[in-house]
Parts: structure tokens; sequence; C-alpha cells
């Protein structure tokens, strides 16, 4: 359970929801929440057994909204701000022992449970973690003198809810086994004369009737006893008015089974009666359907656990325990959840960061694949940053943590992927609104339907009764609620493994109709890193190692990218910089400095005019600027005791992959727009560079946005892709908007989209994965809609009436546990999903 606020200041609160059946389950629970006071959103998704709840605190609060899901028959699991903790304890050996740990533990700040098992050698603790933490527990325990161990076990609510639905699935499994094999044996009893399998005289139809029917009954009762569930939810469900999926079954296979008890009773007396009625049997409809339906539940739960193998898969990259250095460099292993901020911990080669840090001691390379995609392990030292779960290769590190539990990087990723897990696409939006009435239109097409073969048909009334149970059994809302929130799942869980994160569904719709993609051009197209790559003497006698030191030495001061891009061009030609005597910036046109001596100006050409400086307008200087803008270099003019000496070229070097994504985009029908502050010159030259066409220059950041709603107001589904910085408006603007960063610096925050890689190709990846899940999408809710339109017609017998088959009943229970699993099994198509190679 998770709560915070939006922007209009309704609290956001995302619950477990325990008990939902089918897609008619979740459409009531959201359209009644939803028409309560002071609820402003109820989302609930049927895949991840989950709602996402808007609500004004002034208004309700999450007792009474959790008291109307109650009386819905569900249940919300309520949050709660209180941590519990397991301990295994050694050394008790009497109960003054365990009284002690108790007294004392119950007595530390926030603990308001202390409970300890002497016989089990166990203790339960449930604390507040802002007064008190688990480390504090575990080593109050130890003073005693005892040595207490937690016991693992994923408290988190990922954890807990990924073991609720193990423990559910091994549940089905146990039903499964003898529900399959009961299934089995009443078929043979019940079919097997009509297909060549004789039974012996004394459970034959026509020798011992009334045996034949004692011995379906023996096999059904057991049976309908595991799949108790169904009736224990449907019936109060159509008793509520508000019938589900579970209800369909219960009323189909309880009308079965209750004809089939009435016939039982009057073969008591024997006879040709007794012969007549023994033909007249359904238990097997009722059991088998059960076993059926009992089998696709089953599938359809091991389908929906691997759904979330993407959020497994990220949880298992960190590490469950760090070696903690104390005072007087002592090495003690914790558990992760008990580092805090600040401790200094030894991470060893070859193991795994805990949490997020900055490195305090040593030189090691860092594998943050895991983050950006990079294989090449990163060179890491005194002052770098690092990102828990990332692979320490090959030195020993001491990491002063800053960043721990919920507020680490991985953290934030597997939280973001679980959120847009259980976010809905507006695609859903039908599918959710049948739902709501599709099972009582069933119930009312059942009731027909048998009624009518019975009264305007002439059937006899068995034939109508099959009528009434295929059509009730085959009938299937789930394969329409599963349909959209299972591929958003496994789409998303998919992004995250490529380096793609997707916030919501709704994200993820639109990228699939974007039409124009606008790049901001640095740090997106380019790598947003200037560097000098001309120094071209112009007065025929200076010379370029000194003029470079000159320059580098004024710039040393200057917190300008383009005064880093000379000073480290200095630094790395090992010269030797001059102190600077004098410095003044001179806002949009360059510096005044004092260095070595010598006056120095450095800066634009409009600047080297209002100085007066002499040589800026000879024919060399005009080729070599024209040159340098025509390659989309920024020229700056040097000029020494007001005599022009040198021009400096600085450029920022455009992605490599940038001209292949350009095309690529053009392929799938998507134009691209560059967007820039930089002069319409040196804008097209990079533009060209890349591929791009359309080019908007010589806007300010602030202008950004209004570039993007003219683009938009043209009726067109834009795409923004920046760094989500100093563009953040503009991605806010866009319809889709698409952060784009490099390990621990990218803003997860930011954006619809975010590329974790740094990498353009990873917008290919995003706006082709999201193509690839709206189609699965449409596949899914195509078949559950065609499945249960053509499905209930023939249950209904419509093919009968030219002459064709009726359906059976078992056939149709199996057809509608199978709908679900089909479902769930082509979204699982999409975790093979593979990126565009450039």
């Amino acid at each position: 359970m998770t709560m915070a606020t939006d922007a209009n200041s309704l609290v956001v609160t995302r619950a477990a929801i325990r008990g939902m059946h089918c897609a008619a389950c979740s459409s009531r629970i959201e359209k009644v929440v939803g028409n309560m006071a002071g609820v402003g959103e109820a989302t609930v998704n049927l895949a991840t057994e989950s709602m996402v709840l808007r609500w004004n605190p002034a208004v309700t609060n999450l007792d009474e909204i959790a008291a109307k899901i109650v009386g819905l028959g569900f249940e919300l699991v309520l949050p709660s701000e209180k941590v519990e903790v397991r301990f295994t304890i050694d050394g008790m050996s009497c109960a003054s022992c365990s009284s002690r740990i108790e007294k004392v533990v119950g007595g530390m700040a926030g603990v308001e449970v202390a409970e300890v098992n002497l016989p089990a050698g166990s203790g339960r603790v449930v604390f507040d973690p802002h007064q008190s933490s688990q480390r504090q527990i575990r080593e109050k325990i130890d003073s005693l003198g005892f040595k207490a161990t937690v016991q693992t076990g994923g408290g988190d609510a990922i954890s807990l809810a990924q073991e609720r639905a193990l423990v559910k699935l091994k549940a089905l499994k146990r039903e499964l086994v003898p529900a399959l094999g009961l299934g089995a044996l009443l078929l043979t009893l019940s079919m097997g004369p009509m297909v060549g399998l004789p039974l012996p005289d004394f459970i034959s139809p026509m020798a011992a009737p009334l045996t034949f029917g004692l011995l379906q009954l023996l096999l059904v009762l057991p049976l309908l006893w595991l799949g108790r569930r169904f009736y224990l939810v449907g019936f109060p469900s159509l008793f509520r008015g508000a019938p589900n999926m579970d209800s369909l079954i219960a009323v189909g296979t309880g009308a079965a089974f209750l004809y089939s008890s009435w016939n039982l009773l009057g073969m008591l007396g024997g006879g040709h009666l007794a012969m007549t009625k023994a033909h007249d049997l359904y238990f097997e409809s009722a059991g088998v359907i059960i076993a059926l339906i009992s089998l696709g539940k089953y599938l359809e739960a091991r389908s929906k656990v691997r759904t979330s193998d993407a959020i497994r898969q990220l949880m298992q990259l960190a590490p469950d325990k760090a070696t903690l250095i104390t005072e007087g460099e002592i090495y003690q292993e914790i558990l992760v959840e008990e580092v805090t901020p600040g401790d200094l911990l030894l991470v060893r080669p070859g193991e795994r960061l805990p949490v997020d840090g900055v490195i305090f001691k040593g030189t090691s390379s860092v594998d943050e694949s895991m983050l950006t995609g990079e294989s090449m392990p990163v060179k890491k030292s005194v002052g770098d940053q690092v990102v828990g779960a990332t692979l320490n290769t090959n030195g020993v590190l001491q990491v002063r943590a800053e960043k721990v539990g919920q507020d680490t990087v991985l953290a934030r990723i597997i939280r973001m992927v679980r959120d847009a897990q259980g976010s809905k696409a507006p695609i859903a939006n039908l599918a959710d609104r049948i739902s709501l009435y599709f099972v009582p239109i069933v119930m009312g097409i059942a009731i027909l339907a048998g009624l009518g073969w019975y009264f305007l048909g002439g059937a006899e009334f068995p034939f109508a009764l099959r009528i009434f149970v295929a059509v009730m059994v085959i009938a299937c809302p789930c394969a329409m609620g599963l349909a959209t929130p299972t591929s958003i799942m496994v789409g998303t869980g998919r992004g995250a493994q490529l380096g793609v994160l997707i916030k919501s569904g709704a994200a993820l719709e639109k990228a699939q109709k974007v039409g124009v993609v606008i790049f901001d051009k640095t740090g997106t197209l380019t790598f947003g890193k200037p560097l000098l790559t001309d120094l071209v003497v112009v007065d025929g006698k200076s010379d370029e190692a000194q003029i470079l030191a000159l320059v580098a030495g004024a710039e040393t001061v200057s917190e300008h990218p383009l005064a880093k891009a000379v000073v480290e061009a200095a630094r790395e030609k090992g010269l030797t910089l001059p102190p600077v005597e004098d410095f003044q910036a001179v806002p949009g046109r360059g510096i005044v400095a004092r260095v070595g001596g010598s006056n120095l100006l450095l800066g634009n050409r409009e600047f080297m005019a209002e100085k007066s400086v002499a040589g800026v307008d000879t024919a060399q200087v005009e080729s070599e600027s024209a040159r340098m803008a025509g390659q989309g270099k920024t020229a700056l003019y040097l000029a020494i005791d007001a005599n022009l000496v040198a021009l400096l070229a600085i450029a920022d070097r455009i992605r490599p992959e940038a001209p292949a994504v350009v095309k690529a985009l053009k392929k799938m029908g998507i134009r691209s727009v560059m967007l820039t502050g930089d002069h319409a010159t040196t804008a097209q030259a990079i533009a060209r560079e890349a591929g791009i066409t359309e080019v908007i220059a010589q806007v300010r950041p602030e202008d950004k946005a209004a570039k993007v709603a003219e683009l938009q107001a043209q009726g067109l589904l834009v795409a923004m892709v920046g760094d989500g910085i100093n563009d953040a408006p503009a991605l806010a603007t866009a319809d889709v908007g698409i952060a784009m960063g490099t390990g621990i610096d990218v803003a997860i925050e930011s954006g619809d989209i975010v590329l974790m890689k740094g990498e353009l190709g990873g917008l290919l990846t995003a706006l082709s994965l999201s193509r690839a899940t709206m189609r699965n999408i449409k596949q899914n809710l195509f078949w559950a809609f065609i499945y249960n339109i053509v499905g209930i017609p023939v249950a209904a017998g419509v093919l009968y009436i030219f002459g064709g088959p009726t359906l059976n009943p078992m056939i149709a229970g199996a057809a509608m546990a199978m709908s679900s699993v089909s479902v769930v099994t082509n979204a699982l198509r999409l975790r093979f999903f593979a990126p565009v190679s450039l």
C-alpha cells in the first residue's frame, strides 16, 4: 500500500483488493466506489488485484471506502505505517529469558508489540520505523546476551503480493489434481457406454440404474466441495444484485446438480422408471465443468505469476546483506534493510553494491549494465556516486550510504514499473463498461434460451436445461477483463528489462499513435559535452600551444560549458596554465581577462566589433568562421592586446546512432523535428548530420513548450525527447514526454517514458514496444469479444435451429476456461519482444 498527494490535493492511495474473480467484479467496484462522495477516481486492475484511489480526506476516509468494498463482497487491504519483523532468537533457556526480551524490547520507542515464543525460539516485533529501526531492535536483543537473526521473507508490498500469488497457485494445484481425477472417473462412468466403453453389470445403467446414479453422486459431491469457492462467492454476489463469473458457474452447475438429484430420487422406486431416468442424469456436466474450470483457473494463475517476472528479476539484483564497517575497522555483516544513511560499507570484488552512496575509499570498475545497458564497467574512485545493485568488478571499495530502502534508484525503478503495471489504458474502458453489465445479460439470455426451447421450441426439459447450463458456463467476462492489464504488465516489464521505463498504460497507448518526435539538441541528439575541435591562428606569428594555455588559464575561473571544453583540451595536452590576474564575464558576448601579462578578449564577432578589435574582417577570418558555422561549430574570436590572433571552434558531438534513429522513425511514418536555442546556421548543420529536415532554432528554454503546443494545434500527436531537466515544461506539454539520461544521472521522475540507457535507440524500442503491446491488447480484446459473440449464440442452440449440433455444457465449460488462458498466454508473448536493431 502506498499513499501520496496529487496536484489537486487529493490523496492517492494504492491498495490490494482480495476476492475478485472476473471483470464484472473489478467493474462493479470501480462504479460503486467511484460514485462515493469524496472519491475523485477509483481504478481497479484485475490482473494485479489492486486499486488506485484518488480521494478527499475532508469528505471521506479509507474506513468508509473499505466498508463499501466489504459490502460488495470484497476486501480492501488497508494501509499500515507499522513494520512487522520476525526474529530467530538463540540462547534462550527459560521463561525468564523470553520475558526479559519482551520487557526490554517492548519498552523501546515506537515498539507496539514484542512477543517471544520460547519453544520455537522466535520473536515478533511490530514497531514504528520513524522511532526505532530493525537494526536497533536486533542489537538491543543481542546486548541482552542472546543472538537475534532476522527471518527474511520479503516484507515489502511487492514481495508480499508475489508471495500471495504463489500461495494461491499452490492451493489451486492441490485442488486441481483430485478434481481432474474425480472428473475423469465421473466422465468415464457417465459417458463410457456411449463411446464403446462397457461398464460392469453392477454399475451399468441398464442392469443397476440406482447404483449407477448413486456412484455418480458420490463422485460429484467431492468435486463440488473442491469447487466450493464458486458457490460461496457466486451466490452471495447474485443475491446482492451484482452477479459475476462465479455466479454463472454456480447457477449453471447448481441447476444441473439439482435436476440430476431430483431424478435420482425418482429412481428409488426402481423398475422401468429408474432405467429411463438413469439416462437423464447430468452429474457429469456439473462435476466435469468444475474440474475443467479449475484447470483453466490454475493455468491462468500460473501465467499471471509469470507476467511479474520482470519485477521479480529486478528485485533479485539487490543483495540481501551488506558488510558494515564499525568503529575500529570491525566488519559486521547485516541485512540490507538495516543499512541507514551515513553507514560506511565494505564492498568486495564480485559483490553487488547494497545501496546508493558515494565512494569513501578505494578505486574499482563498476558494472552498471543493469541501469545503463552498457556492458563495459565504469571506472570509479573516491567521491564518485555509485548505485545499489550494480556490480563491483575488481577493487575493494568503502562506500558511504546515502539512499537506502525505498529511496534507492533500483527501488524507484521497481516502484515505477509496478505502478505502470497497475495502471489502465484508455482502450480498456469499453471492455470495463461491457463487463459491468455482461453477467446479468448472459443470465437473461440463458433463461430466455432455456424457456424459449421448452415452451416455443417444443423441446423436452432435459434439452432446455442443457441449453441453459451451456449458455451460463460458456460466457467469460474474465477474458475481457484480462485482455488489457496482462498485456500492459508484460509490456512494461519487458520495457524495464530493455532500459525503457513506461510509467502508465495511458502513456503506452499514446506512444503508439505518435506522429511527430521533437528532439532537443543538446544532450539528446548530441552528447551535451562541448569539445574544442579547432584552433586556427590567423595573425601568422602566434604559437598555438601558448594561445591555448592563455585562453585556458582565463577560462579556469568560468563556469560556462564552452570554457570547460577549452580547459579540458589544455589539460589533455599537459599545458601549464598561467594565473589569472583579472577576469570579467560579459553575458551573451564573452570574457575580458588579463592572463600572463596579456589582455585577452574571447567571445563572438559582435563582441570583437564592440571592442574595436583589429583584423576581424579579413578574408581568412570570414572564411574560417563560415566553415565552422557550416559544420555546426561555435566560433570564438580571440584577441590579445586588441589584435585578433586566433579562432577557436567548440562543438558538441552528435550521437553516432542519431542518423539511423531518424531514418528508422521515417520508416515508421513519424516526422522528426529538432528544437534548439542555437543559431539557425549551427542548428541546420547538426540537423543535416542527423538527417533531420525540420529545424526550430533560436528558441529559449521557457519557449520550448509553446513550440510543442503549436505542433499539437496542427492535430499532431507529439512526443518530446529531452534530458528531463531544462526542458521539463516541454516534456510536460507534449502528449508523450520522453526523458533521456544515463545511469544515476537520469531523472526518472521526468516525462511519461524514461530511456535509462542514454541512447537514442531506446526511443525506437519505446515506440516499437508500445505498438507491439497495443497490437497485443487489440488481439486479446478481439478474441475475447468474438469468443463471447460466437460462443453464446452457439450455446443457446442457434446452430440446432438450422440442423446443426448443440453445445455440450462440458465443452462449453472447457471453452470458457481456455478463453482466459489464451488471453494471458498471448500477452506473455511480449516477453520475447526484441528491440529494433540499428
